[in-house]
């Protein structure tokens, strides 16, 4: 007898010592005589369920019996069948006594009863979700009857339990046998163990012991029977006391009744197939049956069923049962999505399920399923997960933001659809805390490098608006080198108005990081300029930033006649509550204004009106018209750089964490190299702005040949950039400036922005020695030097700035240093 115990168990050792699973507290019911533990594996923890029965000597017919079911369930495999784990048997003390125990272990699952009662359902979610589980077990009995032609026997409310998805599933294998129909006239038992099965379980050919009729009858007889015993004790609420209980159908549904007095038949072969059953019941056609067996057909199904279901299913999601929809249709959803059988639609109708979670079962049962979705090639999934981003965001830890989910993010900044580019770009301000110094400095910076002089001008905005909010995130000496360069050189050129405003505003979010000196020689002779630009909007918030800025050199003035330099190394000062909102503003201004691609050009007729504004620009009248700023087409911003930026690899040279300078690149003498956006029809204000620009100003010798040295191509008369070769040289000082020495230390390969760096006011003592050009540095030749002290005043030079044109001396000049860098 043992030596077949061992082969009937599997798994079956030594004892309960070498039992890999730890058993737990029981459950209040189970079927028959076994009682259903929980369990936890001892090898992971995961959770299991362990059924134990147990009898006085190896030959009790409950042991024997149990034998019979372990064999079959080992055996039996089915997606409604419960899944067998592992078995064994050992002899456990009891007392002075030792009894002979059989432990089965399976998937955890908890009895039906049970869960009916935690789940609390009633009226119409009650009976779909009962529909469900219905059908399941009508499915595991069909499957029994008619594919393996065997007999369950005792189909009742205890024989089935419910999985953590709330599945229905089968078990209860003791008296299970095979239908026995070749022998008609035999009269030996079919079921060796119906003894087991409760009398009012027993339809009345099974009661009376007729086993010729049993054979003749169709091999689902007595299942049906055990069919509409379940129904009745689903829906009564009651345990089944007598067989004559079954004839009370008051609480049986009316779509149901039908059916149930069907299975019910007293004539076996007149019973209902639990296959018809399954096929042709009303009581099945319900949403969440239908929503069930949709997703779990999901890849047979073409893209347009798949589309038109999960453009419903939120609809029909709010309506079932919060329970059912978070432990059934979100894993199953999950799976889909993870493998590919679900489009884009589902992944907002699972974010929207997982807001339904508490956070740590977010973190567990969501969250795994977008970090592998990020790597998908989808565009349309990866374009959900970046619009939606800000919803599950800070659920992401720093480690799996870091080497999971960015490097498959910034491949978006390269893509060649501009919607993806710029949802790639927005993500990144839930992204960007999350990420190291070195992700941020050697990767993200170069991206944001090669949007800043992307074809739209949206995108080219956004990526000032980005880097105003992240200049917390970086580390000192990268904000040294980047956050000047960025917002002064490129963007307070853009031919986009809101991408000027948006340098601006960026300045004036982030005044506290920078020093005296740069504010003084950097920022504020740049923003002054824009106080005579076209659009309203600019020239506002121009006032703004320089009225701010002023006040921060006012607060350094004052400290140093006090003395206290210590303090007046401080140089920010508390933001305008106007000033305030970075992000909020840009983006709102994009949004009111159109399409950001639709503002690349501005009306000739309106580029000769001295007032401007922003919300003319964006009228459809002009938002068709010809360019009078360069447009925003990849021709025209591709002039916006060095031809040897090209070719660089990064866009702006590499930045190490272990390789940051603390100091400003000074390795250009001027603006003589400047190859901006193309203005070929520059407004006549722009015009006036550049004639200002000239008279004002001396070209040093010095400079104009130093200049010409480093130029690489002289544009044509016609093309000639709005900003580049007008700029003035630095003129000479009149007294030496002790506090301003520029640096000519740091690496021009790893400096991602110090190469494009104005240089410090020139002495009346000696002039700066510009180093040479680095052909790999992307704004390395367009850094503007600061105007020193020396210069007429503006005002004197300035009468008629807006009718008088442009000096015929200083515009022959200007092409003649151009053309000397020429081919």
């Amino acid at each position: 007898m043992f030596k077949f115990l061992k082969e009937v168990v599997a798994g079956s050792g030594s004892g309960l010592k070498d039992f890999p699973y730890t058993i737990g507290d029981p459950y209040a019911t189970a079927w028959g005589s076994w009682t259903h533990h929980r369990g936890t594996s001892k090898d992971d923890g995961s959770p299991v369920s362990i059924f134990s029965l147990s009898g006085s000597n190896p030959q009790d017919r409950h042991l024997v019996a149990g034998r019979n079911g372990v064999k079959r369930l080992r055996t039996v495999r089915h997606p409604n069948i419960l899944s067998f784990l592992h078995s064994t048997e050992a002899e456990v003390p009891d007392g002075p006594a030792m009894k002979h125990t059989i432990y089965i272990v399976t998937e955890p699952v908890m009895p039906l009863s049970e869960k009916v009662k935690e789940l609390n359902l009633g009226g119409t979610q009650r009976d779909e979700y009962f529909a469900w589980g219905l059908h399941q077990i009508s499915k595991a009995v069909s499957f029994l009857n008619n594919d393996c032609k065997l007999v369950h026997g005792n189909v009742c409310l205890a024989s089935v339990v419910v999985t953590q998805t709330l599945d229905w599933k089968l078990h209860a294998f003791d008296v299970l046998s095979e239908f026995d129909a070749s022998n008609e006239a035999s009269g030996s038992p079919m079921l060796q163990f119906e003894w087991l099965v409760g009398t009012q379980y027993k339809p009345m050919e099974l009661t009376k012991s007729d086993w010729a009729s049993i054979r003749k009858s169709p091999p689902w007889a007595i299942d049906s029977w055990g069919l509409g015993c379940l129904i009745y004790e689903l829906f009564s609420g009651a345990k089944l006391a007598r067989t004559e209980d079954l004839r009370n159908t008051a609480s049986i549904p009316k779509s149901l009744l039908p059916d149930y007095q069907r299975l019910l038949n007293s004539t076996p072969s007149r019973r209902l197939n639990p296959s018809k059953l399954i096929d042709n019941s009303e009581f099945f056609q319900n949403k969440l049956v239908e929503t069930i067996q949709f997703m779990e057909v999901l890849n047979l199904k073409d893209s347009v069923e798949k589309d038109s279901f999960f453009r419903k299913l939120p609809n029909i999601a709010e309506q079932l049962p919060r329970e059912i929809v978070l432990k059934k249709l979100l894993p199953v959803l999950a799976s889909s999505l993870e493998f590919g059988s679900a489009a884009a639609p589902a992944l907002t109708v699972l974010l929207k399920m997982g807001s339904w979670l508490p956070a740590d079962q977010f973190s567990i049962k969501v969250l795994p399923t977008i970090v592998k979705l990020f790597a998908s090639n989808d565009r349309a999934i990866r374009a959900c997960l970046l619009q939606h981003i800000d919803q599950f965001g800070e659920s992401l830890s720093a480690q799996t933001v870091d080497e999971q989910v960015f490097p498959n993010v910034a491949t978006g900044f390269s893509d060649t659809t501009v919607s993806i580019r710029e949802l790639t770009l927005k993500s990144m301000l839930v992204l960007a805390p999350k990420l190291s110094q070195r992700t941020i400095s050697g990767s993200l910076l170069k991206y944001l490098s090669k949007l800043q002089v992307d074809e739209d001008p949206g995108i080219r905005t956004n990526t000032t608006i980005l880097l105003g909010n992240i200049a917390s995130h970086m580390n000192d000496g990268t904000r040294k080198r980047v956050l000047i360069n960025a917002f002064t050189v490129r963007a307070l050129r853009d031919t986009f108005p809101p991408a000027r405003a948006a340098g601006i505003m960026a300045l004036s979010v982030t005044s506290s990081y920078y020093e005296m000196t740069e504010i003084a020689t950097r920022i504020l002779p740049n923003i002054v300029v824009l106080t005579f630009d076209p659009d309203s909007d600019v020239r506002t918030k121009a006032f703004q930033a320089t009225d701010q800025f002023l006040q921060i050199a006012r607060q350094h003035h004052e400290k140093l006649t006090t003395g206290d330099t210590m303090v007046a190394e401080s140089t920010g000062v508390q933001l305008n509550t106007g000033n305030s909102g970075l992000l909020g503003w840009a983006m709102s201004s994009i949004t009111q204004k159109g399409k950001p691609s639709d503002h690349g050009s501005i009306s000739t007729a309106n580029a000769s009106n001295s007032q401007v504004s922003a919300t003319s620009a964006a009228t459809p009248g002009t938002q068709a018209s010809t360019a009078g700023y360069a447009p925003s087409t990849s021709s025209s911003l591709d002039k916006a750089a060095p031809a040897s930026a090209r070719s660089s690899v990064d866009g702006w040279g590499e930045l190490e964490d272990d390789n940051i300078h603390e100091e400003n690149g000074s390795d250009k003498e001027g603006w003589d190299d400047v190859d901006p956006f193309d203005d070929k029809a520059s407004p006549s204000l722009l015009s006036n702005i550049q004639a200002a620009q000239k008279r004002p100003v001396v070209q040093p010798k010095q400079a104009v040949a130093s200049a010409r040295s480093h130029q690489l191509k002289a544009p044509k008369s016609e093309d000639d950039p709005l900003w580049g070769p007008i700029a003035a040289a630095p003129p000479k000082s009149a007294s030496k400036s002790a506090d301003i020495k520029p640096s000519t230390s740091h690496n021009d390969e790893d400096d991602l922005w110090g190469s494009i760096a104005a240089p410090a006011p020139k002495t009346s003592g000696k002039p700066l020695k510009a180093p040479a050009a680095n052909s790999d540095d992307l704004w390395g030749a367009i850094a503007a030097p600061p105007p020193s002290t020396k210069a007429r005043p503006l005002a004197s030079s300035g009468r008629g700035r807006g009718t008088k044109p442009a000096q015929p001396k200083l515009g022959a000049q200007r092409i003649g240093r151009t053309s000397s860098t020429g081919m």
